[in-house]
């Protein structure tokens, strides 16, 4: 409470001297009823229903050569506490706050607390559907050329406190990164190359040491009139651990617009993957390290959302049927799932890789300019491979269906002079 006294004190100070001043926040409860959701449904399981809920207080801060922005947040699931409890479950945390200096009018510094998102979120993104969403401790200095071109250069450092001497870092997370991302757009298609250099730490005879893997990879689209396409691949390598990594992804889209209203896409990804039986050390499973997966491989998350690392890997056939009208809009996506590498069940014999099918339906409805609801269902129609790999029962119903009210009222704005 004493911190977001502050905050809020400091924001108000800065209306004083700033040319523009913001508060807005952001409430949102979602309905869940999971039953299969992420991994099958076991025999003796019941279904969850709950809800869970986001608040956040954003403050933004702009001048000629300084942005700066802060945003608090509660995570809870309605009665997580009593309702006379003196305490809070989770707390309020800060989910941002960082600065943005403008060096020069095409060079600029941020750093703190902030969301990095790139291109598709395949490899960095904000994880907006959890509710907590994900955000790094790092530093961008970003260069926008004349010619359309982007380069942006980050890099953090963890650390769990401030030592006298090396200590080890026992938080669930990077010891390191550095990366480049570089994007151009031009008239009708667009080009971004990324590299990550990323340190895990990681314990040998009760050392910790740091392994370093690197993700290489390109993103283009192409889009004109009705059409459009998008193709992007990357390879990883290094080590993590002592296990040396050798991975790869690759995926393409194509879209077309049938109508003002309609619109369709088809789509294909390929994350490789290891044997399930493998003991080698050598790692050939691709990891979307920090992207925004449950945008990919199906909403119900049975891929790479906190699942499926070091796995069998993945191929995704799928596609989205998309309408939109005013205020109102709905997609269906169907995708079919199998293994990229060998599932083998506990007796030795090969499975088949196909894993099963997944069918999404979204309904959204923006209300007024603040507000919007949203509605999903989805079930999955697993294979007996899916459930050596998770478990469960693959011919009960698995299914997901969600409600969720989105609201973002800006509580204030102010704009003045600036000294």
């Amino acid at each position: 409470m004493k911190n977001f006294i502050a905050i809020l004190f400091t924001g108000v100070v800065m209306t004083c001297y700033a040319q523009e001043f913001e508060i807005s926040a952001e409430l949102r409860p979602r309905y869940e009823y999971r039953h299969g959701y992420k991994t099958l449904i076991p025999n003796d399981a019941e279904a969850a229903n709950f809800i869970s809920q986001r608040t956040r207080l954003n403050l933004k801060f702009t001048s000629e050569k300084i942005q700066a922005f802060a945003a608090l947040q509660n995570i809870r699931v309605w009665g997580d506490i009593a309702t006379l409890s003196a305490s809070d479950k989770n707390g309020t945390a800060v989910h941002e706050a960082w600065a943005k200096l403008y060096l020069t009018s095409n060079f600029f510094l941020k750093l703190g607390r902030q969301e990095i998102v790139y291109d598709d979120q395949r490899i960095f993104g904000n994880v907006d559907w959890a509710q907590q969403a994900r955000s790094h401790d790092a530093l961008i200095a970003s260069f926008k050329g004349t010619n359309n071109g982007h380069l942006d250069f980050g890099f953090a450092l963890s650390s769990e406190e401030e030592s006298l001497f090396k200590t080890n870092y026992e938080v669930n997370n990077y010891k390191n990164f550095q990366y480049l991302w570089y994007h151009n757009q031009l008239k009708n298609t667009s080009i971004s190359l990324l590299f990550l250099n990323q340190g895990l730490n990681y314990t040998d005879n009760l050392e910790q040491k740091i392994s370093y893997n690197q993700t290489i990879g390109a993103r283009l689209t192409y889009n004109k009139d009705s059409f459009g396409t998008d193709a992007s691949a990357y390879l990883q390598t290094g080590k993590i651990a002592s296990s040396h990594l050798n991975a790869y992804n690759i995926a393409a889209n194509v879209y077309y617009d049938f109508t003002n209203h309609f619109n369709l896409a088809i789509g294909f990804e390929y994350l490789s993957g290891t044997n399930n039986n493998s003991n080698a050390s050598k790692i050939s499973s691709f990891n979307p390290w920090y992207g925004t997966n449950h945008k990919f491989n199906g909403l119900m998350d049975y891929f790479y959302v906190g699942n499926h690392i070091n796995s069998v890997g993945l191929t995704d056939i799928n596609a989205c049927l998309f309408f939109h009208k005013n205020k109102f809009s709905g997609k269906l996506m169907p995708h079919i799932f199998s293994a990229a590498a060998k599932v083998f069940d506990d007796s030795g014999n090969e499975m088949n890789q196909s894993l099963g099918t997944e069918l999404d339906l979204v309904f959204t409805y923006n209300w007024i300019k603040d507000v919007n609801f949203q509605f999903g269902y989805s079930q999955l129609f697993a294979t007996n491979t899916m459930s050596i790999l998770k478990g469960g029962n693959n011919n009960a119903t698995n299914n997901w269906a969600w409600f969720m009210i989105t609201i973002k009222p800006t509580l204030f704005k102010n704009s003045i002079f600036s000294n």
